[in-house]
């Protein structure tokens, strides 16, 4: 209580000076809501169907290929477009869906990178099929849940900082059996077993990003290894952010103020100070830095007729991605701000609320909100690929030829 009375007469005294600024915030973000929704209504957009050949020879390690091909879209929108046309970078939605015990892979993308989203999936898996389909979402009622369909749902946060890679590929790799375990391969398995009346959702929304996670990364280690770093201040965050602007050379201007690192010692002296564990995280986080990066944001929706409707398959997705959990260095966890169930103060109509909100961003695939996180292009080759032949779940739809019948209709029941 005594802190806050010398806190509360200081608003009481300057609110006059904080008013102006706070309204500001306000209208600047309901302006920069209304152009960027008027921008996005102007971007056509698609959504295709990969039909999967009968065999596939190909690793993981080619959707790599696919998405650093993808990363070619970036875009650096200067101030003028960001501020008074509403422009950002544009995103793709990888989608896979389980209805009725059938399963099937879509990407969402705007019409203007259709091309080249086929091209770069052809020059990787050149037997597969694509076709252009409808919207699967709009198959059910708009207003959900109601009183015959229930769905449960929640976005994937990670467990540490981006830098901390998860569990890839690479690591699936049975040394002594020589073989390899598809990483989708326990998913794909649940969404084979849904029944009539139920659906499984999972939506990754990727967008290129640039070099500033990889800086944040660089620091992280710098840490870990003892390297003395010093802050760039506050001078040099007002620098950083002019710069992101785009506006003006601001290096012909002014030295670029950054995080200076002042080594010590040698590097590999330093390391050999560390445990073997310590200095397996610092390699880890370097190889995945090395990498291009997109930020990323995980849905996962599961809707049911609520005679069918089954808690069990929520546990089994959730349980699913901890196997790409390690414990020295990252993992999946729902975030509890966005998770459908909650046990406490007016349940029902919270859980309503939320249930409604995050069917409703599935739907427009929006990634307009600020939390992501940044995955490279191994972490999404992981949990997004066309699984081969290692995945034998029963209802993969697998296509004889390359033009094959077209795609079943997903009605919940």
């Amino acid at each position: 209580m005594l802190l806050l009375a010398p806190i509360g007469n200081f608003f009481l005294m300057f609110w006059w000076l904080l008013a102006p600024l706070v309204l500001f915030f306000i209208l600047r973000s309901l302006w920069m809501n209304f152009i960027r929704t008027k921008f996005l209504s102007t971007v056509p957009t698609t959504i295709l169907e990969i039909q999967i050949p009968k065999e596939v020879e190909q690793s993981p390690k080619v959707a790599e290929q696919i998405f650093a091909g993808l990363h070619g879209i970036q875009s650096n929108p200067n101030f003028v477009e960001r501020n008074f046309r509403g422009l950002l970078q544009l995103w793709f939605g990888l989608e896979i869906v389980g209805a009725q015990g059938k399963i099937h892979f879509f990407i969402h993308t705007p019409k203007d990178f259709q091309d080249l989203v086929e091209a770069q999936i052809y020059a990787q898996y050149p037997d597969v099929e694509i076709k252009e389909v409808q919207d699967y979402t709009k198959n059910l009622p708009q207003d959900l849940p109601d009183k015959d369909i229930n769905l449960w749902g929640t976005e994937f946060k990670l467990i540490k900082k981006d830098a901390y890679p998860i569990r890839t590929y690479p690591e699936f790799l049975d040394l002594d059996k020589e073989t390899m375990v598809d990483p989708l391969s326990g998913i794909t398995e649940i969404l084979s077993n849904t029944k009539e009346g139920e659906q499984i959702w999972l939506q990754i929304l990727i967008r290129p990003t640039g070099s500033k996670w990889k800086e944040e990364a660089e620091l992280l280690v710098n840490k870990l290894i003892g390297r003395k770093v010093t802050s760039p201040g506050m001078l040099g965050k007002i620098m950083e952010e002019l710069r992101s602007y785009g506006e003006y050379s601001i290096e012909t201007l002014m030295a670029r103020p950054s995080g200076e690192v002042k080594v010590s010692t040698d590097t590999k002296e330093v390391l050999k100070k560390l445990t073997p564990g310590e200095q397996e995280v610092v390699k880890a986080i370097e190889r995945n830095i090395a990498k291009i990066g997109f930020e990323t944001k995980i849905r996962f929706i599961y809707l049911a007729r609520r005679d069918k409707f089954s808690s069990a398959n929520v546990s089994a997705i959730i349980g699913a991605f901890k196997q790409f959990n390690t414990q020295n260095l990252n993992g999946f966890r729902p975030d509890k701000k966005t998770k459908t169930s909650i046990d406490y103060f007016f349940k029902k109509s919270r859980e309503d609320w939320r249930k409604r909100s995050i069917l409703n961003k599935y739907r427009k695939r929006n990634f307009r909100d600020k939390i992501a996180f940044v995955f490279n292009t191994e972490e999404l080759a992981t949990i997004y690929h066309f699984p081969g032949m290692l995945v034998k779940a029963p209802m993969m739809p697998r296509i004889e030829a390359k033009k094959g019948e077209p795609p079943a209709g997903l009605p919940v029941g």
